[in-house]
């Protein structure tokens, strides 16, 4: 699959979260909402490719968004089960 390349940058990794430049748009993701990026490097999160128009992979964390989740994380929540 094609990979559409150098429209996707982190820009800032802060204790609260990180910055996405998206072409012209400026995302944040907070770890509140995103709490699979809190305990990752700075690497794994600078390494983040854009397989669609609308969707984000970072390979190195097997996470996987779709750019609307992270625009409107409130219209997604997060669902979790207990693993025991």
């Amino acid at each position: 699959m094609p990979r559409i390349t150098g429209s996707v940058e982190v820009t800032h990794i802060s204790p609260n979260g990180l910055w996405l430049l998206l072409e012209d748009e400026e995302l944040l993701l907070t770890y509140e909402q995103f709490p699979w990026f809190r305990q990752a490097t700075i690497g794994q999160v600078s390494h983040v490719e854009r397989p669609s128009k609308n969707h984000l992979y970072w390979p190195d964390l097997d996470i996987d968004l779709s750019i609307e989740s992270i625009r409107k994380p409130a219209a997604f929540p997060l669902v979790a089960k207990n693993a025991g």
